[in-house]
């Protein structure tokens, strides 16, 4: 009686946690201020001790994890609407390299030393921290960086090239099965899709695991590799 009962639990805390998680936006771990961070946390342990703790009842639970979610919920909406709370609950960058210069007062306050702030410059593809003019800890804990000009890699507009406009690409077929809304959307039919599939080669959807067509319906197509031996990663 008792198993299924955590199991009913588990599957309760879990909507909740998902309505809640709805609620609070779609940030990804990284996106995480501290507040954020400290409410998930604080959120993840009061569900589990709804599941597991048999002293803490699930309505009880629910109360809780409830007042947490709507707390971040109007927090968000504040430091949305009131600059000043914004600084106050999520804080604000900090600049760590200014003109090429490691400023080390600012390295302390953010509690960071200089190797880990070569680590996350070489975490970002720079290996040489001279190349770097400014270094800024954003409020969620990462470092953005931006190169010296010297340093920094031409782009097109700077080579004066033209290039094509590229697009999103629509997934048109998943796992064999056709995605009718996504073909809606490019203004074409199962017919045409199948029709050009065909032209490929392939007669069986079974055989085929992602189709994608580009901004100028170019279909590229991945079948499944069902006979292909597990690529072993080298150490």
């Amino acid at each position: 009686m008792e198993f299924f009962n955590i199991i009913g639990k588990s599957f309760g805390s879990l909507v909740i946690l998902f309505l809640i998680t709805k609620l609070m936006g779609r940030k990804q771990a990284g996106q995480l201020n501290l507040f954020d961070y400290i409410i998930g946390i604080t959120i993840g342990s009061v569900a589990s001790a709804m599941i597991l703790d048999k002293d803490v009842m699930f309505l009880e639970g629910t109360a809780a994890v409830l007042v947490y979610g709507i707390c971040a919920y109007l927090i968000s909406i504040i430091t949305t609407k009131s600059i000043v709370c914004r600084r106050l609950i999520i804080g604000s960058p900090s600049v760590l390299i200014d003109n090429g210069r490691i400023l080390y007062n600012s390295l302390r306050e953010s509690k960071i030393d200089v190797n880990e702030l070569l680590q996350e410059a070489r975490s970002n593809g720079y290996f040489d921290i001279s190349q770097i003019e400014y270094a800024i800890m954003e409020p969620n804990g990462r470092i953005s960086f931006l190169l010296k000009n010297k340093y920094n890699q031409p782009t097109l507009k700077d080579l004066k090239l033209k290039v094509d406009y590229q697009g999103l690409c629509s997934n048109l077929v998943i796992d064999g099965k056709i995605m009718h809304n996504n073909l809606k959307q490019i203004g074409k039919d199962e017919k045409w899709l199948m029709k050009r599939i065909s032209n490929n080669g392939y007669d069986c959807l079974d055989d085929i695991i992602l189709v994608t067509c580009d901004s100028k319906e170019k279909l590229t197509i991945f079948e499944k590799n069902k006979d292909v031996s597990k690529i072993q990663v080298l150490e």
